[in-house]
């Protein structure tokens, strides 16, 4: 058995953090790019702190989901600035960015000179700028993984940028910071995160430290999924799923992602639609398909028995099967008004182009299973 693990260099977790952001933020540089969303709210607190201890601070918005031409003006302003740090505070979608810009201030050449499958696919030879990742939603674990997703309208498709380089030297989780997202954001990065503890579990690069860490993970989304999204003020709840969130981050960048995030990467290219909300509409037709090709394909496959596993842990019944995660994940989706795949503008017609560019995804190679072209169909087909 062989495995590495890789995470941010530092990790600090807990109520009220933010706080102590001025002091991290001394020891590290002198001029501040702040990446951020385009709510003043979310990144005041942190400006003003900054201000207080003497840090100049440049503020660059992020709207929507990243994309080339988004990384390569925020690059720019860092070059220009000469910035000597860059702090992300946001969702995934900033968090990415702010990583990007970060490593790319300091590596030669354009952003495709470096994506996956798009780009020139180069490898990232210089450490980026020091870069702290302040996450304010539960989703997506990207202030601990090595990657940057990144859109190409042009393309329309989303790849990633991969390096260690890419990894935060600070991960800076204040569960406080997540109360005041509204439900439906709540959802679909709860449901992003519960993906993202499912698939590094079954998947074929799964290894005895990403287990447990997975196992823990859903311990905590199953405790209160549905209580921060009935009340997003139950505080308990949101550390939880500030918990499982960063757990989910941990497994996705040391084993690796399947078929739902295969179909999730190239819908988000293709259609305006948000990330967890896609994952979470795909999550019950992957599953499915997944155990059954196993059940008739390999019916001694030692995945099946782990999809038991997440069964029990989420319903909190020792006796319950593999397709009871089915049946759970669908429930989850009814209470959080999931739209189907048909809301996003996705037609069948346009299924054989969605199959063809899901099946060569990099997180394709991680579902533990290899699903023919039917089952791929099958699967969009349940999920539209």
């Amino acid at each position: 058995m062989q495995f590495e693990f890789s995470t941010a260099t530092r990790i600090i977790f807990g109520r009220g953090k933010l706080n102590e952001i001025g002091q991290i933020a001394k020891e590290m540089g002198r001029k501040v790019l702040v990446v951020s969303g385009n709510s003043h709210q979310r990144h005041a607190q942190l400006i003003s702190i900054l201000d207080d201890i003497g840090i100049q601070s440049l503020f660059y918005a992020v709207s929507g989901e990243p994309t080339v031409d988004g990384v390569r003006a925020g690059n720019a302003i860092s070059r220009q600035e000469g910035c000597d740090l860059v702090i992300g505070i946001g969702g995934g979608s900033v968090i990415d960015t702010a990583k990007a810009i970060a490593v790319l201030s300091t590596n030669d050449g354009d952003v495709l000179d470096y994506l996956e499958v798009i780009g020139r696919g180069k490898k990232l030879t210089q450490p980026g700028l020091p870069m702290i990742a302040i996450p304010t939603t539960a989703g997506t674990g990207s202030e601990v993984t090595r990657n940057s997703v990144i859109g190409d309208p042009g393309h329309k498709i989303k790849v990633s940028l991969r390096s260690p380089f890419l990894l935060p030297a600070i991960a800076l989780i204040d569960p406080d910071l997540t109360i005041s997202v509204p439900p439906e954001i709540t959802a679909n990065t709860g449901m992003d995160t519960l993906t993202q503890l499912i698939e590094p579990f079954v998947g074929n690069k799964a290894n005895p430290l990403t287990d447990i860490i997975c196992e823990e993970g859903l311990k905590y989304a199953s405790q209160s999924l549905i209580t921060v999204y009935q009340d997003g003020k139950d505080v308990q709840s949101r550390v939880n799923m500030a918990l499982a969130s960063l757990f989910s981050g941990f497994a996705l960048a040391n084993a690796q992602l399947g078929a739902v995030h295969g179909f999730a990467g190239v819908l988000g290219g293709m259609y305006s639609a948000p990330h967890g909300g896609l994952c979470a509409c795909l999550l019950p037709s992957v599953l499915k398909v997944n155990i059954l090709a196993l059940q008739k394909r390999k019916p001694t496959s030692l995945t099946l028995p782990r999809y038991e596993r997440i069964a029990q842990i989420l319903t909190g019944n020792s006796d319950s099967t593999a397709l009871d995660t089915v049946e759970f994940v669908e429930m989850l989706n009814r209470e959080f008004h999931i739209l189907p795949l048909s809301q996003y503008g996705v037609r069948m017609d346009e299924f054989p182009e969605i199959v063809v560019k899901s099946a060569g995804s990099s997180s394709m190679k991680g579902n533990p299973v290899d699903l023919t072209p039917d089952e791929l169909y099958s699967i969009l087909e349940m999920a539209l």
